[in-house]
């Protein structure tokens, strides 16, 4: 528990730090990723039985997480949107400051985890007033690999989140 938390302040840390340097010209300058986008080349989406209703009696939900088959480095340091859902981790008042961006609603809460190259730990300053698990948003800021560890899953990603705005397709 104690090297958990250790690596979780590191992470929050580095994504800190990472919110001092300059953002010039951040209008639109942004990478527009898809979930897709985050899988290593040849590999396919997440299968479809993932994302059905699952026996809450049955093991842990974070013990179903399948294998990840790795992460990919394209986009480190860049500035990219990605839209999702979120599940809070932790709260700053009445709002959001540390979430997991997630593919599809109910990961990670009613069904198993997706692989951790499908999760991005999200970090930001500002919190995000959200409407619920149900709300899908885009998140932009400063993305990388980041292996991150929760009670809830194994995450392959992290991203310090300059903008979080309700979904627009």
């Amino acid at each position: 528990m104690v090297s958990r938390l250790l690596q979780r302040r590191s992470v929050l840390a580095g994504l800190a730090a990472g919110l001092c340097l300059p953002r010039a010209g951040m209008a639109e300058d942004f990478v527009d990723l898809d979930w897709v986008d985050l899988l290593p080349e040849n590999e396919t989406s997440i299968p479809t039985f993932l994302r059905g209703i699952v026996d809450h009696d049955a093991a842990p939900l974070a013990s179903q997480q399948p294998a990840s088959s790795g992460v990919r480095t394209d986009w480190n340091g860049q500035i990219v949107r990605l839209p999702g859902f979120m599940v809070p981790i932790e709260h700053r008042g009445t709002g959001v400051v540390a979430f997991i961006l997630v593919p599809y609603v109910g990961a990670c809460v009613h069904v198993p985890p997706p692989p951790a190259n499908q999760l991005v730990f999200v970090t930001t300053q500002q919190p995000y007033e959200s409407a619920g698990l149900f709300e899908a948003i885009n998140v932009t800021g400063m993305f990388g690999v980041s292996a991150v560890s929760t009670q809830l899953a194994e995450i392959g990603y992290a991203l310090s989140a300059d903008k979080i705005e309700p979904f627009r397709a």
